[in-house]
């Protein structure tokens, strides 16, 4: 034989009948340490790499595929020069590698906070690494398979059928495989995930999504820590998700994981609708329906407590896309059942969000995640009368809270615990308190108001003056703030500066 394929597999399904079909084309096996022992094992016919070589594994196996004699084989461009070398070698032509890397990606998931990352370089391949990449550089003459999921398609035809197209293509997925388990392994040495000069993410793909955020367009979601957040999220039941579900459910978990007490938040295109806390599931999704019966209409609900029965029922009589809550009532499953197409997901304990990434023009822009730094406590009370802060804590927290994850320009009154206007994604601050203010009705007298970013004129405290609100707080910063301050004392409504903004583009 003159052609071999070289098996180097850590995952053994599916090898025992790949190499069966290689030695039918008459076409040799090559492999190392266990793989070698397993095909031998299943009656196939293979020659051990240390065979070939005359060396045996050495440093406990973490070098056993690295030699000249085997990569001679595999980079050859098949010239009279390329192949005098191999010949001296005494090399074989190989024409097909298949390889599986070494599980980093899954065993990074076990390391806790008391794991040194040490523990995990075992688990850094090396060897196959460089098998995928020389392979794949060498495409014009050979075969890369790097998943048991491709074996069935080369297996689907003769090998005299397999084009430069197919190598091609297989190669490409190959070098995106390598490029993927080596940001992995960046990702998970760099403890504190800097935005450093060289800033790479990748993830395995989970869900090829039903469509992006309109049918036309295709969407995906592929995991980065797998086990955190929507990548270990449990989906009880349901059709599978959308791309929009994801974003809208991604936004309802931010604003919900962010209250402190009981609550449930009720978002639509990403936009919280109403968001309320209460003393149990029940009571908080009740008020949230009333704060917003409209919007809740096809939207996504958050809870950030276990989902009760009654709760249950109560949702069952929506029309909703998406549930998630930490847990469920095994009673509260059983009375959801009956939406048949109502996704309702489990979320996990762990939350991983490091990043915001978007894509732009020619590349992507990557920021932190927003957090809130301020708490009430540090806010600055710059006009009106005195107040004790601590009085209107509550809906102080749920209004910045909420503010928050709405879209700029955006304006928030909250309640009683409940939300009673949101004003989002409007061009001028104005007509973002105008809306709220609208949509709380009589609910604003008394109301605190919370403003994503500051007061550039006077306009929006003479509104909240007009309306009764209670309490404002705003990050302050303007260069015309004192035009806020004397229409808030003249409306003697407190008014407190965060001193952080929070713009959500």
């Amino acid at each position: 034989m003159d052609a071999w394929a070289l098996f180097s597999v850590s995952d053994k399904a599916g090898s025992v009948e790949l190499a069966r079909w290689f030695n039918e084309q008459g076409i040799g096996i090559l492999a190392s340490g266990g793989t070698y022992r397993h095909l031998v094992e299943h009656g196939i016919t293979a020659t051990a790499l240390e065979d070939l070589t005359g060396f045996d594994e050495v440093l406990d196996g973490r070098v056993k595929t690295l030699h000249p004699v085997i990569y001679a084989g595999l980079l050859s461009r098949r010239t009279p020069t390329d192949q005098e070398d191999v010949e001296q070698l005494g090399s074989r032509n190989i024409v097909a590698v298949v390889v599986n890397l070494y599980p980093f990606r899954e065993r990074a998931q076990e390391v806790t906070a008391t794991t040194p990352t040490a523990s995990l370089v075992e688990e850094i391949d090396v060897g196959g690494v460089s098998l995928i990449r020389a392979a794949a550089k060498n495409y014009a003459h050979v075969v890369v398979l790097v998943e048991p999921q491709q074996y069935p398609e080369l297996m689907g035809s003769d090998w005299a059928k397999v084009t430069e197209t197919d190598r091609l293509r297989w190669a490409a997925y190959a070098f995106k495989h390598v490029a993927a388990y080596d940001a992995a392994i960046a990702l998970t040495f760099s403890q504190h995930f800097p935005l450093d000069a060289d800033w790479v993410v990748s993830g395995i793909r989970r869900d090829a999504l039903r469509y992006g955020e309109n049918p036309h367009q295709t969407g995906a979601f592929y995991p980065v820590k797998l086990g955190s957040g929507f990548a270990g999220a449990r989906q009880w039941q349901g059709k599978e998700l959308s791309y929009n579900n994801l974003a809208d459910a991604d936004a309802a978990w931010g604003v919900v994981s962010a209250l402190k007490d009981c609550g449930v938040a009720v978002i639509k295109h990403q936009n919280p609708a109403a968001v309320a806390i209460g003393k149990t599931a029940l009571l908080a999704l009740e008020a949230a329906h009333a704060a917003d019966p409209i919007s809740i209409f096809g939207g996504i609900v958050a809870f950030n407590r276990e989902v009760s029965k009654e709760a249950a029922e109560a949702l069952r009589e929506i029309f909703l896309e998406v549930i998630l809550a930490p847990g469920y009532d095994p009673a509260a499953l059983e009375v959801l059942k009956s939406k048949k197409n109502l996704r309702v997901l489990e979320m996990p304990a762990h939350s991983w969000k490091p990043w915001e990434i978007r894509a732009i023009d020619g590349g992507v822009i990557v920021q932190s995640q927003d957090q809130l730094i301020a708490v009430p406590s540090q806010f600055e009370q710059v006009a009106g009368p005195a107040v004790d802060i601590a009085s209107y804590l509550t809906d102080i927290e749920l209004a910045w809270t909420t503010v928050a994850w709405a879209k700029s320009n955006a304006i928030v009154l909250a309640a009683g615990g409940v939300t009673r206007g949101i004003g989002s994604g409007q061009t001028n601050r104005v007509d973002a308190a105008r809306e709220a203010i609208e949509r709380a009705g009589e609910h604003a007298r008394g109301a605190v108001l919370a403003s994503d970013a500051f007061f550039p004129f006077g306009d929006v405290m003479e509104l909240a003056s007009q309306a009764g609100i209670g309490l404002v707080i705003q990050p302050g910063g303007s260069q015309r703030d004192q035009e806020s301050i004397d229409r808030a004392n003249q409306g003697h409504i407190p008014l407190f500066f965060t001193h952080e903004r929070h713009f959500r583009h």
